[in-house]
């Protein structure tokens, strides 16, 4: 019996029902052709150009050339219209692997596919999560992760603590990136020169009695440039990859 489905339990909430295609069609009014698509689509046009702070319906419903209450009949609020961004925003999921690749590779596919979504619209970073993944092209997303690791011993319910542990370090790796590079822009800092200051400044500061290990990485020359923050990210992702290969040799055995 493979059969899932639960029609049970409280109604689900509007922006869900929207996203999944459930609720009816508005009444026809002036602007037949505004529809739900179309509302989400200028609002990621909007935070793409411009950051989330900008969007707000007003915002987008000059963006359609509507009123602003025009909106309203079809998407119920801001928050709603938040849940189906993020839905959208995200896009398609990577899809399958290639069958000749093993759960390492699928799963550094995955991670990755993630990784560039958020470094291309790091808007997604400053909506709020308030649940699971629920959306259509969210769970997409899952059900490609927990694919990456079929044929691995682990239970249903470590590969799903797998999934959390990687989109969680995406997410930080994202949003650690992404906030250094707003801090050096308003500060002025040129790309490039951002850990070659920092070095400066903390070679002023420390003392070798109280800092030694600091010192240490600074004598090696570690500070004196920027990252490659690709780099970065391959290390801590594939430290986090060794940790579940191991899991997967212990459980094996």
């Amino acid at each position: 019996m493979a059969e899932t489905k639960d029609d049970s339990g409280p109604a689900l909430p509007p922006a869900i029902e929207s996203a999944w295609g459930l609720r009816g069609r508005p009444p026809r009014g002036p602007r037949p052709g505004l529809s739900v698509p179309a509302i989400v689509d200028a609002a990621v046009r909007v935070a793409d150009a411009d950051g989330l702070p900008a969007v707000s319906m007003s915002r987008v419903a000059k963006e359609l050339g509507a009123a602003t209450m025009a909106l309203y009949r079809h998407v119920a609020s801001k928050d709603e219209l938040l849940t189906l961004m993020v839905d959208a925003g995200y896009g398609p999921s990577p899809g399958p692997a290639s069958p000749d690749d093993d759960w390492r590779a699928r799963l550094t596919r995955w991670a990755w596919a993630e990784h560039d979504v958020l470094r291309q619209r790091p808007w997604l970073l400053h909506v709020p999560i308030t649940g699971p993944p629920i959306t259509p092209q969210q769970l997409d997303w899952m059900e490609d992760g927990l694919r990456c690791l079929d044929g691995t011993t682990l239970p249903e319910g470590e590969k799903m603590s797998i999934l959390l542990l990687i989109t969680g370090y995406v997410r930080n790796e994202a949003t650690l990136t992404n906030q250094i590079a707003e801090g050096s822009r308003a500060a002025g800092v040129e790309p490039g020169e951002m850990m070659p200051a920092y070095r400066r400044m903390v070679g002023r500061l420390i003392d070798p009695v109280r800092f030694p290990a600091l010192l240490r990485v600074l004598n090696a020359g570690v500070l004196d440039q920027d990252d490659d923050p690709d780099d970065e990210f391959t290390f801590g992702l594939d430290r986090i990859l060794d940790g579940i290969e191991a899991l997967i040799a212990r459980r094996a055995a």
